[in-house]
């Protein structure tokens, strides 16, 4: 069979998937996920200064050409 990975958004889904379970039609591998922290945390110091700087320019002129458009 097939493994996928789901988020559960609201308790009434996961007692159906818990009722799943129970009929033998799924298995429940793990209920909570440890958080993964903050994502500036994780991949602090990743990109070079120079990258930075240009995604940093991209963004800021992406921004400037968008905010014009909708003037």
């Amino acid at each position: 069979m097939e493994t996928v990975l789901i988020q559960i958004n609201d308790q009434k889904a996961y007692n159906q998937l818990k009722k799943l379970e129970k009929q033998q039609l799924i298995r429940v591998l793990k209920k909570n996920n440890p958080p993964e922290g903050k994502l500036s945390e994780k991949y602090a110091g990743k990109l070079s200064p120079d990258t930075t700087d240009q995604l940093q320019q991209h963004v800021t002129q992406s921004r400037n050409e968008w905010q014009s458009r909708t003037t």
